[in-house]
C-alpha cells in the first residue's frame, strides 16, 4: 500500500471524528476537488461533469472564491456542494490556533455550507472540538491522486486512483493550475474506467 495515496489506519485513528471514507456497502464513490475555485480549470471540471451527469464536492479556497466571485454560486446551481478550505489555504502546523481559525472564518464568508477540509490534511486532534462546532463534517479521503505532483506522469496519477479506489472513498483531485497538466488528463480517464466498473458517484452533503 502507498500511504500517501491511501492513509494507514493508524493515521486515520489519530481523528476518529474525521470523514476519511464513507460506510457504503455498495459500488459507490466520492468525488472531491480541492483549491479552487479558477476559472479555466474549475470551468473545466464542471463541464466535464455535466457531460457525465456526475456530482462532486469541491473544497474551496476563500481568497479563490473571493477572487473568482460567482463561481462558488455556479457549483451550487450546477447540483454540486462546496467545503470550507481556509482563506488562504493556511497550513495547521505553521500557524498559531488563533491565526488558523480565523483564516477559516474568513473563509467563511465566501464559501457557504458545514464541510471543512484541512489545508495540507494538516490538523491538531485538540482542534477537533471547536472545529466540531462550526462544521457537521471534517473531511479528509481515502483516496490521494496526488494529481499536484510534478514529479509523477499523468499515468500514475490516473493508477493511483485506479488502484486504491473502493467502496464508499473518498477521491481527491486538485481544481488548480499547478495539478491541471495531470488533472485533465487522468480525471476523465478515471470516470470512464470507474463507470465501467460500475461505480455511481455521490456528493457529500453540505
Amino acid at each position: 500500500m502507498n500511504w500517501k495515496v491511501q492513509p494507514p489506519t493508524p493515521l486515520r485513528a489519530l481523528f476518529p471524528h474525521t470523514l476519511w471514507r464513507m460506510k457504503n456497502t455498495d459500488k459507490t464513490l466520492y468525488l472531491t476537488f480541492d483549491d479552487g475555485p479558477v476559472e479555466k480549470e474549475t470551468g473545466w471540471v464542471m463541464d466535464l461533469l455535466d457531460s457525465y451527469d456526475l456530482p462532486a464536492t469541491f473544497f474551496c479556497v476563500g481568497e479563490n472564491a473571493h477572487r473568482n466571485e460567482g463561481m462558488v454560486q455556479e457549483l451550487l446551481q450546477r447540483g454540486h456542494s462546496v467545503g470550507n478550505h481556509a482563506y488562504n489555504h493556511l497550513p495547521a502546523w505553521k500557524c498559531s490556533r488563533r491565526a488558523y481559525f480565523n483564516n477559516i472564518e474568513k473563509a467563511a464568508d465566501h464559501i457557504p455550507g458545514q464541510l471543512f477540509r484541512p489545508p495540507h490534511g494538516q490538523l491538531y486532534p485538540w482542534y477537533m472540538k471547536a472545529l466540531s462546532r462550526q462544521f457537521k463534517h471534517i473531511v479528509m479521503w481515502d483516496v490521494l491522486s496526488m494529481d499536484y505532483d510534478h514529479r509523477l506522469s499523468k499515468g500514475q496519477v490516473l493508477a493511483n486512483v485506479l488502484n486504491y479506489a473502493r467502496n464508499g472513498s473518498i477521491v481527491l483531485f486538485h481544481d488548480s493550475k499547478k495539478a491541471w497538466p495531470r488533472m485533465h488528463y487522468a480525471l476523465p480517464a478515471a470516470l470512464d474506467q470507474l463507470l465501467k466498473e460500475g461505480y455511481q458517484f455521490k456528493k457529500l452533503e453540505m
